[in-house]
């Protein structure tokens, strides 16, 4: 989004009335929006906030905590959690709620809506009681919520809840609680990531997506913890977008049949949506292996056992790496990446 800002003829204009986002991209989202008067003031201070965030800012991973947390685990295993109750998860992110709470300007978005800055905002996380992908929105008056298979969307004032339950990593951390149910991050079971933006009335999509170059690997050997938990992850985040995107074109294909078939046409309510993607040129694993080093000593050692830290297990390491020197590095990827397709995005953004 900084790149964007800078390319724009107007900055303070916000270009996108309506943003979604799911897990890190929920932070995005919200960040966007509290600031949407000035779209370049609220670019330039979410890239500030990831240039700063650490991983103590995030989640904790000093040598007391992981020793309270084995002996937690297995004490709750040998007995059964009789004698401790299962925990929650392996990491506690208590410290990114109250880091949130302390820079991001949640009255922003009702200010942003009131003056037309924005038309909605909306976080998605995933119900563990009802098993369904919730889309929390705020918005203009005229927008209305929905209900689909298994998805829905929820009109509520948005708050630090939201944004913790949009990014909490199932088993990595714990499941947070809105209202009187329990979510987990929003990428799971989340299968048409797309639907939020149209269902609050985008007429065309600007798509940040993660599935960047992957690094080269050898074939064979088993693969480590690392590898098959970093698999699943990537298959959460990137596989459904991946779906979703393939749907939308066959749909605007559908569209396009039709087109000269006004009788035909006028049956189904599908219409044509234009989209952008926009992926990392550059492999994320690859750029982590650069700063793995950074890992707190316990968690390094951690992850070095598990194969995080080694070629094949480091899609893992890529979702835990809150430091500057890995952030910077993924900002200035995605700022580069942005200039070179600078005409195509001012093109398709009609500016």
């Amino acid at each position: 989004m900084l790149a964007i800002s800078h390319i724009l003829p107007d900055a303070r204009t916000n270009p996108f009335p309506v943003i979604s986002g799911t897990s890190a991209g929920a932070i995005n989202a919200t960040g966007l929006a509290c600031a949407a008067h000035d779209f370049r003031l609220a670019a330039g201070q979410l890239a500030q906030l990831w240039r700063q965030i650490r991983i103590e800012d995030v989640y904790q991973a000093d040598m007391l905590y992981f020793l309270k947390t084995f002996l937690h685990f297995g004490v709750s295993i040998a007995s059964a959690g009789r004698l401790w109750s299962n925990p929650k998860s392996f990491l506690d992110n208590a410290p990114l709620r109250e880091y949130l709470g302390r820079v991001v300007a949640f009255d922003g978005i009702d200010h942003a809506i009131a003056s037309g800055s924005l038309r909605a905002l909306a976080l998605t996380a995933s119900c563990f009681n009802s098993g369904q992908s919730v889309t929390f929105f705020d918005g203009a008056p005229e927008v209305q919520a929905w209900t689909r298979q298994m998805r829905v969307g929820v009109r509520e004032k948005i708050g630090i809840d939201h944004l913790m339950a949009s990014s909490a990593l199932p088993l990595i951390f714990p499941a947070t609680r809105v209202g009187d149910r329990y979510f987990c991050d929003g990428a799971v079971r989340q299968m048409a990531p797309l639907s939020p933006a149209l269902h609050l009335g985008a007429q065309k999509l600007f798509v940040v997506g993660l599935a960047g170059n992957k690094s080269a690997t050898r074939d064979g050997g088993y693969p480590s913890p690392a590898q098959v938990f970093g698999h699943l992850l990537n298959s959460i985040f990137a596989d459904s977008m991946a779906s979703d995107m393939e749907r939308l074109i066959r749909v605007n294909h559908t569209v396009s049949l039709l087109s000269g078939h006004s009788d035909l046409a006028s049956q189904t309510p599908l219409q044509r949506v234009e989209v952008f993607l926009i992926n990392p040129s550059a492999s994320l694993e690859d750029i982590a292996r650069k700063h793995v080093h950074l890992f707190p000593p316990v968690l390094r050692f951690l992850l070095h056992g598990t194969g995080a830290t080694r070629r094949r297990g480091l899609s893992l390491a890529t979702y835990l790496l809150f430091e500057p020197g890995y952030c910077r590095e993924l900002i200035a990827l995605g700022y580069r990446d942005v200039l070179k397709q600078k005409e195509a995005i001012l093109n398709f953004l009609e500016l």
